[in-house]
């Protein structure tokens, strides 16, 4: 067992100090730092652009228009002459005026631009109120009578507020679910190949197998991937609450997330309870295939053609998923959630939408545990006769040979 950890420690080490390693670990974070950097500098030198100035002979309807609409309201330029001119070098989207001197209020809009719907939706209901408020003046009425005429229909709409947010959760958390298997696994296949390639046909196999055994060698370099794999889940964690930290030091941010706290609740529920052991199983039994694919090749160039057939099978799984999403009484779902290298994607998605109850989860997670298991000891038989093999034969007569064989 000593010896197995030895290679497990080996593979890992080596795994994690490549340049690949690296890349593939900062890779996400530095387009996320530079997409929200290149959003930052864009969004504060365009925000001036897109500013409108608010201008009016009257100082009091002015105001008023300011203490209801604050945002993207150029606030320093008052005069025409300078809101021209400012239209002129692009530093303003445009400029609206407000002229309340007749008995009907008037607003005129200047830009190079017609209005976008946001922006005159405010301005159209803001001249209706102070239209409304100036004629109940002009006519003279009477508090109550104001009142009166200010009554307007009510229409309510009643939802269930816990389904609509269900639904959603749901929904989500499938997207993220099959989203991770599916980069975890398209990512692994081709390292996991490459590591078992690489060996291929050297002396020091020869060497190792008389100090112990394939199979030990075997799940030594597995464990070695998967222990790669699990140290990339965590810095992603790790680097996700860190994000999360920072961003809510955000107002706007932290004023969103609280207002959406059931929904991020009920999307971490779904992810971190039988759909993770789900989601590890599935990488397992794919790494393991995989491995097995680089074991079949004749040179260790062929490590990443090899590894396409794995690729292939998990491409399948996943765009099968799609379209059950909405579909989960389907009789294809029930058989693919018992399926090894398809229950990973198919029984999740159950789960979730709670389609399935405990005795079919144990039971699918069995039979991936078996199917697991009895494939990693048909590969740990054929492993040292495939490693030490190096004639010129192709991938598909190794693998009819070795089944011969078997």
């Amino acid at each position: 067992m000593s010896k197995t950890w030895i290679v497990t420690f080996e593979t890992y080490l080596r795994q994690i100090k490549s340049w690949s390693f690296l890349f593939m670990v900062l890779g996400p974070f530095l387009m996320i730092a530079v997409t929200v950097g290149i959003s930052y500098v864009s969004a504060n030198s365009s925000s001036s652009s897109h500013q409108v100035a608010v201008i009016s002979d009257s100082a009091v309807l002015r105001k008023s228009y300011l203490q209801q609409h604050q945002s993207g309201i150029n606030t320093k330029i008052t005069t025409t002459a300078k809101a021209k001119k400012a239209v002129k070098a692009n530093h303003l989207a445009g400029y609206l005026t407000l002229d309340a001197s007749g008995t009907q209020l008037r607003g005129d809009y200047h830009g190079s631009t017609a209005m976008d719907s946001g922006l005159k939706a405010k301005v159209q209901n803001f001249l209706l109120q102070y239209q409304q408020l100036k004629n109940y003046q002009t006519a003279k009425l009477t508090p109550k009578q104001q009142q009166a005429l200010a009554q307007t229909p009510v229409l309510k709409q009643h939802i269930a507020a816990k389904t609509g947010t269900s639904n959603l959760v749901k929904t989500l958390s499938f997207w993220v679910l099959i989203t991770m298997i599916y980069i975890i696994l398209i990512t692994y296949s081709t390292i996991a190949a490459q590591e078992i390639a690489s060996d291929k046909g050297t002396k020091i196999m020869e060497i190792i197998f008389s100090s112990t055994t394939a199979t030990s060698y075997f799940i030594g370099k597995i464990t070695g991937i998967l222990l790669v794999i699990v140290t990339q889940i965590v810095i992603y964690i790790c680097g996700g609450w860190l994000g999360y930290t920072i961003a809510m030091q955000n107002a706007g941010i932290k004023k969103l997330v609280l207002a959406n706290q059931s929904l991020v609740k009920g999307i971490f529920h779904n992810l971190f309870n039988l759909n993770l052991l789900y989601v590890l199983l599935g990488v397992v039994i794919y790494t393991i295939l995989a491995a097995y694919s680089g074991a079949l090749v004749a040179k260790a160039e062929d490590a990443s053609k090899a590894a396409q057939p794995v690729i292939m099978l998990s491409m399948a799984g996943f765009f099968i998923a799609l379209p059950f999403q909405n579909n989960l009484d389907a009789v294809l779902v029930k058989i693919l959630s018992y399926v090894p290298f398809f229950s990973s994607y198919f029984m999740p998605m159950r789960i979730i939408n709670g389609t399935a109850g405990l005795g079919e989860q144990i039971g699918s997670l069995a039979i991936l545990l078996v199917a697991i298991g009895l494939f990693a000891l048909y590969i740990g038989r054929q492993y040292q006769r495939l490693m030490l093999q190096t004639d010129s034969k192709n991938i598909w007569q190794h693998l009819f040979h070795s089944r011969r064989r078997s």
